[in-house]
């Protein structure tokens, strides 16, 4: 049997020559159609016009900090006529924005019931303000809810496909030049619906958005990446996503940096180093059951450095996770600081071996609190916590 089929793509020299992403696009979708193998991105600067689309059975490496997709500015303009949901036709104001090939987002409230809708498509054919697209949008755009065309749309998706590794690649979401785009849509790499995709070794930056976010995928692995200065969440298991490996990545400048969105179950996070962020360094909730969290260091949390977000239910809480051998140092920047918050009906947790440090100044107004325990927790099996520098070590609100 054959080995499978290898090529290049680069600026120059390569087997695909280009520095965009119809170059990328070109080499990813040749080797999947002749039943997959190694795309190698060359070093050089790659401007994405639009997503780089993943297939099947796909090795995509590049070259570290030399091998750049680089998303491009966006822009936005209205639609002047009513897009209905089986049309592939949109009309806009300004379609100098776009271009064939081009990625497109379109978004506005449904005219039915509010509700924010999103839609990402690729732009098939312009004629005057006339974007032809390459699939019906299956949603509803009326002129009432005032909707916009922009150019925002993941950096690399991953949409229904599998077995896929991307690996030793630098993404640069040029978030100066970006609106923001929700993680449920987006991020330097999206992927929804594919099981058996690797991530290594990648540096996902400046996105105006998450950093890698991916939604009802199992047997994620997220391995030795970078996910600096993002706005949004750093890493975003999102909802239904089933034994993610999220181990040996940095998370700087998130607003929250691991999120355990919706159902994420038997997941392990562990060895990753999660500074500075906005909100939370992690934060697990709705449904999020069965993981371990082991041997992280999360240090300087705006907010907290772990939290345990509430919901109505007990059924919807984030039940037996083991949370063992983290380091949690300086939670909090007002009122109370507190490292580790349990809200909710949380049951059967495991707080083990966690060190939790406060280096910093004391400061008057100001308590730092090292675990705060909600009324309603259950069942919390709590052995060998190491308390420095705080006010409080434990808060039980427990009757």
């Amino acid at each position: 049997m054959s080995n499978p089929i290898e090529v290049t793509v680069g600026p120059r020299r390569a087997d695909f020559t280009g520095k965009d992403h119809f170059a990328l696009q070109g080499a990813v979708d040749y080797v999947t159609r002749l039943g997959g193998g190694t795309v190698r991105i060359l070093p050089g600067m790659y401007e994405m016009g639009n997503s780089l689309f993943l297939r099947d059975n796909l090795h995509l490496i590049g070259s570290g900090d030399e091998s750049i997709l680089r998303k491009c500015p966006s822009a936005k303009t209205r639609l002047v006529e009513d897009t209905d949901w089986y049309s592939n036709v949109v009309k806009v104001k300004d379609a100098s924005i776009f271009e064939v090939g081009g990625g497109i987002l379109l978004r506005g409230k449904c005219p039915h019931y509010e509700k924010q809708e999103f839609v990402k498509r690729t732009v098939t054919g312009i004629s005057g303000n006339t974007i032809c697209i390459n699939q019906e949008p299956r949603v509803n755009f009326w002129l009432e809810t005032k909707p916009e065309a922009c150019t925002l749309f993941p950096v690399i998706t991953g949409d229904y496909v599998n077995d896929v590794t991307i690996e030793n690649l630098t993404i640069d979401g040029n978030r100066a030049q970006n609106e923001n785009l929700n993680g449920n849509y987006g991020g330097c790499i999206f992927i929804q619906d594919c099981d058996r995709i690797v991530v290594r070794n990648v540096t996902a930056r400046d996105y105006d958005g998450d950093g890698i976010s991916w939604q009802v995928c199992d047997d994620i692995t997220i391995d030795g990446c970078r996910s600096i200065n993002n706005r949004d969440l750093g890493l975003h298991p999102g909802s239904g996503s089933q034994r993610p490996i999220i181990t040996n990545n940095t998370i700087i400048g998130a607003s929250q940096g691991l999120f355990f969105c919706w159902g994420v179950k038997d997941g392990i996070a562990e060895n990753n180093v999660i500074e500075d962020c906005g909100k939370y360094g992690i934060s697990i909730g709705h449904r999020d059951t069965d993981n371990i969290v082991r041997n992280n260091q999360i240090r300087r949390s705006g907010e907290h450095g772990i939290f345990f977000r509430q919901h109505p239910s007990p059924a919807r809480d984030p039940h037996r996770n083991v949370f063992e051998g983290n380091l949690i140092v300086d939670s909090g920047k007002k009122g109370d600081c507190v490292a580790v918050e349990m809200l909710g009906k949380a049951e059967d947790v495991v707080l083990r071996d966690n060190r939790i440090v406060d280096t910093r100044r004391k400061h008057k107004s100001r308590k730092r609190i090292g675990l705060r325990i909600g009324p309603d927790i259950k069942n919390l099996q709590i052995e060998g916590m190491e308390y420095v520098g705080l006010e409080k070590e434990i808060v039980d609100k427990r009757k």
